[in-house]
């Protein structure tokens, strides 16, 4: 099968990358190396199309998608850091781009799989969360925000294409999905613990550390993706995909202290002094995912100590 990754030399897109071509399918990538490496692609000994580019690109994701079978929409401008930093081109990157490629698969009639995120659901107190769930955002002004809206706005445009053109979307709500090769540099906050333990800086966590939230290996959650794939059921639909196990932020800094056996000393510090103004956070964030196991049995099973272990091996590297 030929495959198009957008974003596959990024943190999940390089693991879907890896799994496609373990199957022996032809894959190409396009990513503009905003947050993907090449250097990914040359640890995990990829052969395949690398194409550099912009998923805003028109006429280059039409000619791509032309070409090939199957779409994994992966590329986004993501983590919090980023989002804060570079917010407007993040917005653009979100929206104009998931548009161009949901527009061209919808011309070609290609499956495609997009990468959506808890994000989506924004502080939404009612816990665990299902696909119905409504949103609760908070204020315009606070600018973490854009980046729930620009998935929102990416979903809505894969929700019309698949009623009104038959677009065969799929959509998968990614929960704070971590494990080896994702980066510290954009504020996700596992790497970062895990580099600062093996590094014995101080882990610094921010806020109070009793906010608290679910992890999911990225080996589980290609799996889902990989699982969904498998059945025509899955089109037309949204699925969340999260671990088991909700744990403080304090207690997740614990673990990494004792999992890498680290002289590390965990601090506290407001989100004044790390954000911008216009962060907010949000206190819970737990998934239902109940749904994607029905229709294809997949569950999680890889627990957090282990993803500890996998990510600090990855750095030690």
């Amino acid at each position: 099968m030929k495959v198009l990754i957008t974003g596959g030399a990024g943190f999940i897109g390089s693991h879907l990358t890896e799994k496609f071509l373990s199957q022996g399918d032809e894959v190409t990538i396009l990513d503009n190396f905003s947050t993907g490496a090449e250097n990914t692609l040359k640890r995990i000994g990829f052969r395949g199309n690398l194409v550099e580019g912009d998923i805003r690109n028109h006429s280059l994701v039409d000619k791509l998608i032309q070409e090939t079978e199957l779409v994994i929409h992966m590329a986004a401008a993501l983590g919090v850091s980023n989002i804060m930093n570079s917010t407007l081109e993040s917005i653009s990157t979100n929206i104009l781009g998931s548009e161009v490629v949901l527009l061209s698969a919808a011309k070609h009639k290609k499956r495609i799989f997009i990468a959506s995120s808890s994000e989506i659901y924004g502080k939404n107190p009612k816990q665990p969360l299902t696909e119905n769930d409504d949103r609760v955002i908070g204020s315009p002004q606070n600018f973490r925000w854009t980046y729930s809206d620009s998935k929102a706005i990416e979903e809505s445009i894969a929700r019309v294409l698949y009623l009104e053109k038959e677009l065969p979307v799929t959509t998968l709500r990614f929960f704070n999905t971590i494990g080896p090769r994702q980066s510290a540099k954009y504020g996700m906050v596992v790497p970062r613990f895990v580099e600062a333990a093996l590094n014995g800086d101080d882990i610094k966590v921010y806020g109070d550390g009793s906010q608290t939230r679910v992890f999911c290996h990225v080996y589980d959650a290609v799996e889902a993706l990989v699982s969904l794939l498998k059945t025509e059921s899955s089109i037309g639909e949204v699925y969340n995909v999260g671990g088991v196990g909700e744990v403080s932020v304090m207690s997740l800094a614990r673990k990494v202290v004792e999992v890498t056996n680290s002289n590390s000393k965990i601090i506290t510090l407001p989100y004044t002094d790390v954000y911008p103004v216009g962060y907010e956070d949000m206190q819970r964030r737990v998934p239902d995912s109940s749904k994607l196991k029905s229709l294809t049995g997949w569950k999680a099973k890889i627990g957090l100590e282990e993803t500890i272990s996998d990510i600090a091996n990855s750095l030690e590297v």
